[in-house]
Order: structure tokens, then sequence, then C-alpha cells
């Protein structure tokens, strides 16, 4: 659950910078409980944000008059310097260890281009897999492509879900395969950093997940959810599949693809992905492509 008197919380942090914001949301144990991870005294848990705005200079350069102090030595450069380190890899830019309002946090800026960029074709799952998880939403503007974009991810992440589930499942065999898409390939959940990861997000916040996807498993044709035994069943046939693959967001699928594609014959994209839909190892092709956005998880936990 969210924790005590968040709304008075993060309202008086927001008030700290620029308002000019498309999106502004907090996420991780500070804001929803995690198991494994103590709840109080909360003063000794970093609060995360990530602010997306419509014009990266002009609100870094307000962000600089307001709040120098947060910026690593970068702010000799001026904001131009900024905004080219914020455009490289996952093309957010982040002040982390930052004092605000008698608490630490950390803050990502974002623009909104490459936000929604990120949403409809995952180019890097970085910030479009935060959001498949619950986050706190602060402020959001009335981007009608934005708000597209954000439906959109969700969807996709049940879609991607589909393709690694088996036949039948449970709710929470769902929400742990969602959840685990912002995880695939990353070697810190081998060495070092907590196996149960995961499971720890899911579990106690399934209703949190519910309302994020519930609506999206009652619309859609590809599940059929039975409630007394609480499982879920999708459409494994080729066909079922290759729907499911045509759903999904534009780079997994080239990813996908491009181990499937003989060097030398340059098949379209449909082709190959009907060749995996029938494919006994769709599940573990489907896997292996996602592994491509663990290079871009390293700051994301």
């Amino acid at each position: 659950m969210a924790l005590p008197s968040s709304a008075v919380k993060f309202r008086r942090i927001l008030a700290h910078f620029p308002q000019e914001l498309s999106l502004a949301f907090a996420y991780g144990s500070g804001v929803f409980q995690q198991a494994g991870v103590p709840s109080f005294p909360l003063q000794n848990n970093m609060l995360d944000f990530v602010f997306a705005v419509d014009d990266s200079t002009t609100w870094h350069a307000m962000n600089l008059s307001k709040n120098r102090s947060h910026y690593s030595c970068l702010k000799y450069f001026g904001t131009k310097s900024i905004c080219n380190i914020q455009n490289y890899g996952a093309g957010i830019y982040y002040n982390t260890l930052v004092p605000c309002n008698g608490r630490v946090i950390k803050y990502g800026v974002i623009s909104t281009d490459a936000l929604i960029e990120d949403l409809l074709r995952w180019k890097t799952l970085y910030v479009a897999g935060r959001l498949q998880k619950p986050v706190k939403i602060l402020a959001q503007n009335e981007n009608v492509k934005l708000q597209e974009a954000l439906t959109s991810n969700l969807k996709s992440a049940v879609m991607a879900a589909f393709l690694m589930l088996p036949e039948s499942f449970s709710e929470e065999d769902l929400y742990m395969k969602i959840a685990g898409l912002s995880y695939c390939g990353d070697f810190r959940m081998l060495i070092g950093e907590d196996k149960s990861k995961v499971m720890n997000i899911v579990k106690p916040n399934m209703i949190h997940f519910q309302k994020l996807y519930s609506h999206i498993l009652q619309d859609s044709p590809q599940v059929i959810y039975k409630h007394q035994l609480g499982k879920l069943e999708i459409d494994k046939s080729p066909e079922g599949q290759f729907a499911q693959l045509m759903a999904l967001p534009s780079t997994l699928q080239q990813k996908i693809t491009s181990l499937k594609d003989s060097p030398g014959k340059n098949r379209d994209v449909e082709e190959i992905l009907l060749q995996v839909a029938h494919d006994p190892d769709c599940r573990f092709v489907v896997h292996q492509g996602s592994l491509v956005y663990s290079s871009f998880r390293i700051h994301s936990i």
C-alpha cells in the first residue's frame, strides 16, 4: 500500500521544481511497500522521481536557477552539456542524493518525445519498464499522445507476458512476469541483487497491479479469466501467438526476428513472426529477444 501522508509529502517536494511538466511520478520502495524492505523510519528511504518535460533545455535552465546545487560539475558547462548527456543511452538525466524538504531524493529528467517513443516502441524499456509497475502519478498535463502511449505500454506488457507464460496461469504469475520484464538479462539479478526482487515488488502490491491492468484483461479477447479458480487462460495456438507477436512494440519484434532470420534471406518481420508463432519454443524466443534491454538497466532499479 502507498505510504502514509504521501500526497502532502510529494506535493511539497514537487513545489521545489519548475512546474512545466508533462508527467511527474514517484516510484520505488519509498512509495510502495516492498517485501523485505523496512517501511520505517521513512526518512531513511530515498525517494525516486521521474519528470517528463516538453523542452529539456528550458526546464534545466529554470532548474539550474532554482536548484543549482542538485547538479554535478556539469552545471559549469551549461544546459546544453546537460541535455547532451541526457540524450545518450535511455534519454534520461539523473540528479541523485539530493537533499530536498528534509528527505533525500533522486530525480530523472526525460523529454516528453523520448518518453513517448520508449512507451510505444520500447526503444530502451527504461522509463517504459518503470511505468509497467505501480507508480504514484504526481502531475500530468492533457497531452493526448502521451496518455495513449501510457496505455499502449501497459497493453504491450500484457502481450509480452502472455507470450512467455503457459496456457494457464494465475494473476500473480502474470504480474510477476510483467514486473520481470524490467529485469530480463540484468546481471545484477545473478550477482549481489536479491533474486526475490520481483516477487517482493509484486506480492505486497497486488491491488495496485490490478488497478493498472484489470481493465486491459477484461477487454482483451486473448484471455479468459476463471474467477473462482483464480486462473487465466490464453490462446497458445499459432494463430493466437501470432496475434500477440504482432501486437508487440517494434523494437522487441525486431530483436525477436533477428534471432530467427537467416543471413541473406531478408524476410519481412511479419513472415518471421509467423514462423516464431509456430515454433514450439516461442516462449523462449520471446524471452531471448527481451534480453537486449539489459544494457539500459544499470541505473533503473
